[in-house]
């Protein structure tokens, strides 16, 4: 009998990491969101609430699973340096109190929990962020202290959804259960997809829109003169006239404000915004196992912070193959491999907590 395997969802959001791995024939044991109103959306949806604050929940109390799941909050994550946090006087990177030494407490449950296999995910410049020290140090605490194979890749979810929205994959597993030379191989849609099959956004559209949506007189004018401003100055500001046979630019959390970075264009009226529908299925939620619980502004934050569901989809199914021929035929459903559980010397267990302490003290 084919295994099936267990995973935790942490900064779960909405719920669109856990819609891709469940559809991939996974099953969710776990969840933490700290975001009331994300917890609305995401009960509603599965019928259970997250659990809070990931910071003051003990791994101990987390049930066994298979992988670890999470979209590590974006911002902010500095390590030294000047940044915007510094020069306001707040703190900054792994030291920021609330946001930026989460990387952390994703650590401290892989050291604890020992999973076989962990997918993270995060905006495109963690890589490139402070010249690539905030990413080097995550690579050097999965790969060398945690002893993960770990591969990345930063993948657009235009060749699934018709919106750019470029994201950074990381994907993990066990040393212990995979060889040297092993490579994951990420979904490459970029060199299979011919243009003509790319998703076009008119296909997502509504055709009985609401009236509300459309932009006022006084913000239209308002972004238009914008618009100009910045294009005199040499700059790129502006709002965005989406094409209907393309795709959009990014959509973000701060849609809910005037909607300027993707508005559609209406004949003989001014352009509007996209109605939360529309996002759900920018996002790659489907309309009929999708309910909306909070107000729009909610969702607009909502799906600006979410996780393309399709691209989630196609690497959970290779992560789960992966898993199906080095770990899941090997060993009994209910049982994990015995390592995991007799670590010994060699993952030297509590090490990681004392570095963590270290590199909060030193700010890196």
């Amino acid at each position: 009998m084919k295994k099936q395997y267990t995973f935790i969802d942490l900064f779960a959001g909405i719920g669109g990491t856990r819609r891709g791995y469940e559809a991939a024939g996974a099953k969710c044991v776990f969840t933490s969101e700290w975001d009331k109103y994300a917890q609305k959306t995401y009960e509603a949806n599965f019928g259970d609430k997250p659990q809070g604050d990931i910071q003051e929940i003990e791994a101990n109390s987390i049930p066994d699973f298979d992988i670890l799941l999470a979209g590590f909050p974006c911002q902010p994550f500095s390590i030294a340096g000047v940044s915007k946090n510094k020069s306001l006087g707040r703190k900054h990177g792994f030291d920021h109190a609330k946001q930026g030494n989460l990387f952390f407490d994703l650590a401290r449950i892989l050291e604890n929990k020992r999973p076989p296999a962990f997918m993270l995910e995060n905006v495109k410049n963690l890589i490139s962020h402070d010249k690539g020290n905030t990413f080097k140090v995550i690579m050097n605490i999965l790969q060398n202290d945690l002893k993960y194979k770990v591969q990345y890749k930063v993948i657009d979810a235009k060749y699934y959804v018709p919106q750019h929205r470029e994201r950074t994959y990381i994907v993990g597993f066990d040393s212990k259960i995979v060889p040297d030379d092993f490579e994951f191989e990420f979904p490459e849609r970029e060199k299979t997809m011919k243009p003509e099959d790319m998703p076009k956004l008119k296909d997502i559209l509504e055709k009985n829109v609401n009236p509300k949506y459309t932009l006022t007189n006084n913000l239209w004018t308002y972004l238009q003169k914008y618009a100009a401003k910045h294009k005199a100055a040499g700059n790129g500001f502006g709002f965005g006239i989406a094409d209907p046979d393309s795709y959009t630019r990014t959509l973000s959390a701060r849609y809910y404000k005037d909607g300027s970075e993707i508005l559609i264009a209406q004949k003989d009226k001014n352009p509007r915004r996209l109605t939360p529908r529309e996002c759900a299925r920018l996002m790659g939620f489907d309309d009929k196992n999708f309910k909306f619980a909070v107000s729009d502004m909610q969702l607009y934050k909502q799906f600006g912070n979410s996780i393309v569901v399709p691209v989630v989809t196609d690497i959970a199914k290779r992560v789960i193959k992966v898993l199906d021929k080095y770990y899941g035929q090997n060993i009994k459903a209910e049982k994990k491999l015995g390592y995991v559980t007799d670590q010994g010397d060699e993952y030297e267990t509590g090490n990681i907590s004392q570095k963590i302490l270290i590199l909060k003290r030193n700010e890196i």
